[in-house]
């Protein structure tokens, strides 16, 4: 696909803009803004960036988190790997959109951190989250080794003029040499320098957000947000499990800035209307 080609692509969502005419202006009447993340929608995003970003901008959603293209490429960003990082904020901000933070791995922040900068400072990010650590080993101890190398790279990340996070998957929430994965990763970080991306879906193992904003207050950036079914299947924010008001008000403790909802396709219409509803 060239680049001419795919920024021209505009059939999906140009229906849900000429019904909303208005969208660009819809971010000023929530007090409290909301993103998403890209990576469950990469599918279409791929065939129209720019018209998946005003369809999103439709459903009520005034922030993106991106993921870096080249470094998910093979994820199912390839097609955004030819696409000047000019060009890919230009169609995030013509949307009525801005994006504060993208997902880049430590494998890439440590094989060209430089070309990893050219593509933060271009979309204007002041947040890079990494989504885990780097083959982490199977001890304790490996976690914090990789933790330490995280720090590293977020001193060099706030020399950049950008914070640092890490997101967490299913795999922290386990028990490891008798201590929780995740505790032990959190002990290991920076607290000046690495700041946590939560990720709700962890409520199927047990685990929720406020224990852990409570826990360590001021250690957050921001949280992917899921919701589930006691049969642990996924469902819009509101219609599962978490209890959404103790979450968002634990939130503030732990520091959280952005939230990112991170689900499949049809239900981000009803979580945006949910969030916007409880939070205004």
């Amino acid at each position: 696909m060239n680049r001419r080609k795919f920024i021209g692509q505009s059939a999906i969502g140009a229906g849900a803009v000429i019904l909303l005419p208005g969208f660009l202006h819809a971010a000023a009447k929530y007090k409290t803004p909301i993103g998403f993340q890209t990576f469950p929608i990469r599918d279409v995003l791929a065939k129209d960036f720019a018209g998946t970003m005003k369809m999103m901008a439709g459903l009520g959603y005034q922030y993106t988190e991106m993921c870096y293209p080249k470094g998910y490429a093979g994820a199912g960003f390839g097609p955004l790997v030819s696409v000047k990082t000019t060009d890919i904020k230009k169609m995030i901000t013509d949307a009525g959109l801005h994006c504060p933070s993208c997902h880049i791995g430590v494998g890439s922040l440590k094989g060209n951190f430089g070309e990893c900068m050219d593509f933060a400072h271009g979309l204007g990010l002041s947040q890079i989250v990494v989504p885990g650590l780097e083959t982490p080993g199977k001890t304790i101890a490996d976690y914090k080794t990789a933790a330490g190398d995280l720090n590293k790279l977020a001193e060099k990340i706030k020399a950049e003029g950008m914070a640092t996070g890490m997101h967490n998957h299913s795999g922290e929430f386990h028990m490891l040499d008798g201590e929780l994965i995740y505790d032990a990763i959190v002990a290991a970080l920076d607290a000046n320098l690495v700041k946590m991306q939560f990720q709700t879906e962890v409520i199927t193992l047990g685990y929720k957000g406020p224990t852990y904003f409570e826990k360590y207050p001021g250690r957050f950036i921001s949280a992917h947000l899921s919701d589930w079914t006691t049969d642990k299947k996924q469902a819009p924010i509101g219609k599962g499990i978490i209890d959404w008001k103790e979450f968002f008000a634990a939130a503030k403790t732990g520091g959280v800035k952005n939230f990112f909802v991170e689900m499949d396709m049809d239900t981000y219409k009803d979580s945006a209307e949910y969030i916007h509803g409880l939070l205004g």
